[in-house]
């Protein structure tokens, strides 16, 4: 947590001044007792009259006015402190997880993501604003009634210091059991939002294959696991207020009895015992509002701990000098391994290959071969686990991510398309292209007709993940928007999966027509989309078992004789 504190540094006179307006409120709240004594005392018993004893209501009236002021200033200022404090985090950990790696994203996954910037973040703006508001002020209210105690009985002051020992036993050790508690129900938390989560984006295909009851019986165990999770630890919990009353109440019961016995001796007086029982009282409050914000502080850095394991990770790709290698290749692989999250097989292993300026590469294979793996070590989106990819001759990890990723126009393999107009997502590729730079692109996508289909045309609002659209138009647009950039390098990752084969034929023929004549890598499952490619790359379970032309490999590589034939006689071409 302390080192999460950084982001209060804006805020700093809010941080200082709400415990401060907290202070001087339980400051004027422990004065109360005093004159509740006086009015007892001298008004009732000692004989002053009625106009003293109005005159001191007036002083409770007062002190219980300013003290209200006291309060919503200081609520005012932690409430500032704590949004403040949490949109800086939020801010900070996007631009963290926008950081990551591919390999770092995939193996924190997103649901665990989206807990740390959600729950995570409010539950350590709540004990943030708690903080501020209570940290200073119970104690303070606790030991300053303990204090006052003192002063007016020495021994019954002794009554207060071993009742406050007791409560500090009492809160502290449900601290210390909850604190790693907190932290299990947090990550059964993140398998809860996971299964939400995939039920939402696959509810089709849920629907399609009639898994409704077993994606409702698997949220349900994960719902029922953090429920029982969270009753046990609130159940832990709960006993902090039986137990602080319990202790409280045997202190109230001492104080009265100790305090009867010395006023019959005549050392203390009625308003006095009066007063040791308000102060008992004051620190039955304060411990409760302080064992609660215990737990919000327990929770709170529960949470602050996995969101600093976020903060705290350092992007794993690695990132060299610039040194021009030999070769003279526009992109060359020399002997790349890849490798997922430490898995015990490669999921590339000993690739080598080159591509020069202008040709087109073609990569097919089964499910899992490592297609996409070889595509996405180009723009640098994972590292070699060992060779090298060269890029005009220098290594990807000193190109520089950013210029590299300028260089490339990828299309993933899954469309995605942002919720905004269609405009507004082709711009993505050039914020500075016109609307006939556009059109242009889309028109060698063989998306024109999804824009003239369109009442809008390109000002056509495009819902979150471009649910609005089928997965052709939805491919065709996402190849637009890497058109907009004139890429040097396009990649095409099975991007056209959902297009007829007619479509796809007048794609092929329109990308082989561009003018600036990029280096394009397709990646498919049909050897009609690859067949005309200058150089095509072969493999199976990671590992290169042909490159070469069409008609070359259907002479030399089985794999993919087996792959054209099967739908050569599928096609009837």
């Amino acid at each position: 947590m302390r080192k999460l504190l950084k982001y209060l540094k804006h805020y700093k006179l809010q941080t200082a001044l709400a415990p401060l307006f907290k202070l001087f409120e339980a400051i004027l709240e422990l004065i109360v007792p005093l004159v509740v004594a006086a009015i007892i005392d001298n008004g009732i018993n000692g004989g002053k009259g009625t106009g003293y004893i109005v005159g001191m209501c007036g002083v409770l009236v007062a002190l219980g006015v300013i003290g209200l002021v006291s309060a919503v200033a200081a609520q005012y200022f932690a409430a500032r402190a704590a949004v403040g404090f949490s949109k800086e985090l939020r801010g900070d950990l996007f631009r963290k997880m926008q950081s990551l790696s591919y390999a770092q994203i995939d193996n924190i996954g997103t649901s665990r993501m989206i807990t740390r910037m959600t729950s995570d973040v409010n539950q350590i703006q709540s004990g943030v604003n708690m903080v501020l508001r209570l940290f200073l002020r119970s104690p303070f209210i606790v030991f300053g009634a303990m204090i006052m105690a003192l002063i007016i009985s020495l021994s019954i002051g002794g009554v207060f210091a071993a009742i406050i020992f007791g409560l500090c036993v009492v809160v502290f050790g449900i601290m210390l059991i909850c604190i790693p508690l907190y932290k299990k129900s947090q990550a059964k938390l993140d398998l809860v939002t996971q299964s939400t989560r995939e039920s939402l984006t696959g509810a089709r295909v849920l629907r399609a294959f009639c898994k409704e009851e077993d994606e409702i019986k698997s949220y349900n165990e994960r719902n029922d696991g953090l429920c029982r999770s969270q009753k046990f630890v609130g159940a832990i919990s709960a006993l902090m207020n039986p137990l602080t009353y319990a202790v409280i109440n045997v202190g109230i019961i001492v104080v009265l009895y100790m305090g009867g016995l010395q006023v019959s001796a005549g050392s203390l007086t009625q308003g006095q015992v009066v007063a040791l029982y308000n102060y008992m009282s004051q620190i039955l409050v304060e411990l409760v509002k302080l064992a609660n914000l215990i737990i919000t502080i327990t929770r709170s850095f529960a949470c602050a701990g996995r969101v600093s394991e976020i903060l705290e990770m350092q992007p794993s790709l690695n990132h060299g000098l610039a040194q021009k290698a030999d070769g003279g290749h526009f992109i060359e692989f020399r002997n790349v391994c890849a490798n997922y999250g430490q898995a015990p097989v490669d999921a590339l292993s000993e690739v080598s290959f080159t591509a020069e300026r202008g040709e087109t590469i073609g990569i097919i294979g089964g499910t899992g071969a490592g297609k996409t793996t070889l595509v996405n070590m180009i723009p640098h989106f994972y590292d070699c686990k060992s060779g090298e990819v060269l890029i005009d001759g220098v290594n990807v990890n000193a190109v520089g991510d950013e210029k590299l990723r300028e260089m490339c126009g990828v299309v993933p393999q899954r469309a995605v398309l942002f919720k905004g107009t269609i405009r507004d997502n082709l711009k993505w590729g050039n914020g500075n292209a016109t609307d006939e730079e556009l059109m242009r692109a889309i028109d060698v996508a063989q998306a024109a007709d999804v824009i003239n289909s369109k009442q809008n045309g390109l000002d056509e609002e495009v819902e979150q993940g471009g649910k609005n659209f089928s997965g052709g138009q939805r491919q065709r647009l996402t190849i637009a928007r890497a058109l907009v950039k004139n890429p040097e390098i396009l990649i095409l990752d099975d991007s056209a999966s959902a297009l007829d084969y007619a479509t796809d034929a007048r794609l092929r023929k329109a990308l082989s027509g561009l003018e600036n004549n990029p280096t394009v890598f397709i990646v498919s499952q049909r050897t009609s989309s690859i067949r005309h490619a200058d150089k095509i790359i072969v493999l199976d379970g990671g590992k290169m078992v042909g490159v070469g032309a069409h008609e070359e490999l259907l002479k030399t590589c089985p794999l993919y004789g087996e792959i054209h034939y099967s739908q050569f006689e599928k096609e009837g071409a």
